[in-house]
């Protein structure tokens, strides 16, 4: 039989577990939980779908490269003392060798994407958290941003369990397994990560194929600036329109005058583009051009602009497509969101 108890968490219990402001907040408003398995459910939910970027890149710098030791005044004693124990596992297995191996690739890892390194180290040794790291640094930017965010989780669920394993009986304690969320849980967290870079907004349940009318334009763009670990905020933006007399421009190029101004803009703080078209049930379908003002974003930039050319065709024409630029310190990716 279910405790009827109620348990109460509050935002410095809450940022222990994971270190975004915003997740605390949310979470601690509403509390108290039924039981554990409820407090799960609510805090994927929350750091998939309410928490932005600025949250998870705020609780990824709360951790301390793998091999070092959190800072008490910004994180807390209980922060601290878990990242700890998380860790002991690499740290018995650890040679000075690995050590400064594992140092000199978190070094060069967060050169490369902005923000540290993050694992679920609990239970794993020296050599597989390396390995796993020399792995992940070959991954494009948006992938593993996506990664950090899934072993955030991760590392929230355990602590979670603690936290509630303090709180309650034995018995209530061992009610929850951390890797069995729900299967559903598991199989929407990547589209629940995709979505949060995508739309705040995005949260119906409704299928793709019922097509419900349009609540923002069809094109829409999302700039992260990967080597700052923020939002590309203040970055001119346009989208042209292919309207050249050939069917589609060719490479290496067609005549510059074939391409038609669709609209223009400047992303927000949150690294979003205000409306670059206007909302309109069908798109044209064609091909569109989004380019953003890279050199006068950062003068000493490798890339003067960034212009990201794409398709659209008559069979997609009611679906929404966003298009999201990721900057890095000698490059940039992109990939077609929905």
């Amino acid at each position: 039989m279910e405790s009827s108890a109620k348990w109460v968490v509050n935002e410095d219990e809450l940022l222990a577990c994971c270190g975004s402001t915003k997740f605390a907040k949310q979470m601690a408003a509403l509390s108290p939980f039924s039981n554990l398995h409820q407090t799960i459910e609510s805090a994927t939910n929350i750091w998939f779908n309410q928490v932005d970027v600025y949250g998870w890149l705020e609780a990824f710098s709360a951790h301390p490269q793998i091999g070092q030791s959190p800072s008490l005044s910004h994180v807390g004693e209980t922060f601290a003392q878990w990242s700890k124990g998380e860790q002991s596992t690499a740290m018995k297995s650890a040679t000075s060798t690995t050590l400064q191996e594992l140092t000199e690739w978190n070094a060069r890892y967060k050169q490369k994407f902005g923000f540290v390194f993050l694992i679920c180290a609990s239970g794993r040794s020296t050599a597989e958290i390396l390995a796993e790291l020399k792995r992940r640094y070959s991954n494009r930017p948006v992938v593993e941003l996506e990664i950090a965010a899934q072993e955030q989780m991760k590392i929230t669920e355990l602590r979670l369990a603690k936290l509630f394993s303090a709180k309650s009986s034995t018995d209530a304690a061992t009610e929850f397994q951390p890797a069995s969320v729900t299967a559903k849980a598991n199989e929407d967290r990547l589209s629940m990560i995709n979505s949060h870079l995508i739309s705040s907004s995005d949260s119906s349940g409704e299928k793709k194929s019922q097509a419900p009318k349009r609540n923002r334009p069809p094109i829409t763009t999302h700039v992260l600036d990967m080597a700052g670990g923020h939002p590309g905020a203040g970055i001119e933006v346009q989208l042209e329109a292919w309207r050249g007399p050939e069917p589609r421009p060719s490479f290496p190029g067609s005549d510059p005058s074939g391409w038609t101004l669709v609209g223009s803009g400047k992303t927000d703080n949150d690294g979003r583009s205000n409306p670059l078209m206007n909302i309109v049930d069908a798109v044209t379908p064609g091909t569109y051009r989004i380019s953003f003002n890279t050199g006068k974003y950062n003068p000493s930039g490798f890339f003067p602009f960034v212009s990201i050319v794409f398709q659209i065709t008559e069979s997609q024409k009611f679906e929404h497509f966003h298009v999201p630029l990721l900057l890095a310190p000698f490059g940039f990716s992109t990939y077609r969101g929905s």
